[in-house]
């Protein structure tokens, strides 16, 4: 199933994305006798029996047995297909990624990736669907796109391992982990965060997409790994030209592997949202990195207002933002206090 959270008199309701359209799945529910999940929480929270039910659903519309208005997309505002995320957790899962970054600041590849997987908490309530990412002035020093996918959870659990936790994902999703470099720079020197560099915006869509339309696309995971992973073309195309290519196949730890460090010793409940973490060549600060380290001459690139950010993965539909700037001319960089020095 493709399912897709729309506004529509002010709720954000839950819709099924078929043949070009979308159907509500609540009023496709009431035409069958069934409940029918009203929102992307409700369904969720049902785990595996409200999933079932929606399957159900999809499956007599496809079938024609329902006689039923639909909208197509542009008829609707489209925002996150989980518009109410119990939280948002990035991962750090594709090694070609994180050997650049630090071969481009000259540093080693540190060993620990190999050992474990890692993740971050970001802003659960900035996360955001398509449309316009609206942005401060430190924003723009150094504004960077991050190309991921996203697995949402479906399922509550803890202590979960790896062998069993592809069970818990309720479906995929592109994401895009918007980046102010030099917010995230700055605090980072300190040994805490990403924090103020990353909580303005994560988009996340433009819809959900559960683990049985992807089946086709399965792979091995890598040697010494476990869990599902799958081979999907991952691009990212600002102002319509093409700045980055990879594929969700160059996971070095799946999906699995990072819920199961998620849930370690706490609970992972429906509507947890758990990205990738970037793709090689996925951000300009690896592209910006690479390319100066071979030319010294190298244009660096950042996002800019009015810059559309189209990310695309196979299976997975296309997720468009349009970055804009607030009118607000306040700077939390220029805040910084001077550094006292002893006599």
């Amino acid at each position: 199933m493709k399912l897709v959270s729309y506004r529509l008199d002010g709720q954000n309701l839950l819709g099924l994305y078929i043949n070009q359209k979308i159907y509500n799945v609540a009023d496709a529910g009431k035409l069958l006798g069934k409940k029918g999940s009203l929102t992307m929480k409700e369904l969720l929270d049902g785990e595996e029996k409200s999933m079932n039910e929606t399957r159900e659903i999809e499956a007599k519309i496809k079938d024609g047995k329902i006689d039923m208005p639909s909208f197509l997309w542009s008829e609707l505002k489209i925002v996150s297909p989980v518009p109410e995320p119990t939280s948002c957790r990035d991962g750090y899962a594709f090694r070609q990624h994180v050997a650049a970054a630090r071969r481009n600041r000259k540093v080693d590849m540190i060993e620990e990736f190999d050992e474990y997987p890692i993740f971050y908490f970001t802003n659960h309530n900035a996360l955001q669907g398509p449309g316009d990412v609206w942005c401060m002035p430190d924003h723009f020093r150094q504004l960077d796109f991050e190309l991921e996918a996203a697995v949402v959870i479906g399922k509550r659990g803890k202590n979960i391992r790896a062998a069993q936790a592809d069970q818990y994902i309720a479906g995929y999703t592109i994401m895009n982990d918007f980046s102010a470099r030099l917010l995230q720079m700055e605090e980072m020197k300190l040994n805490l965060g990403p924090a103020k560099g990353k909580d303005f915006s994560t988009a996340i869509g433009p819809y959900l997409v559960t683990p049985d339309e992807l089946q086709s696309f399965l792979t091995k995971p890598k040697e010494d790994h476990t869990g599902e992973r799958y081979n999907l073309t991952m691009k990212c195309h600002v102002n319509g030209i093409q700045v980055s290519e990879g594929n969700m196949a160059q996971m070095d730890w799946t999906f699995a592997e990072i819920i199961e460090r998620c849930a370690y010793g706490v609970d992972i409940i429906p509507g947890d949202v758990i990205g990738s973490g970037t793709v090689g060549t996925g951000c300009f600060l690896e592209l910006n990195g690479t390319g100066k380290l071979n030319d010294p001459n190298y244009p660096v690139q950042w996002l800019q207002e009015g810059d559309v950010i189209e990310m695309t993965i196979d299976g997975l539909g296309c997720l468009s933002n349009t970055i804009r700037k607030e009118e607000d001319k306040f700077s939390i960089l220029d805040l910084k206090k001077k550094a006292k020095h002893a006599h």
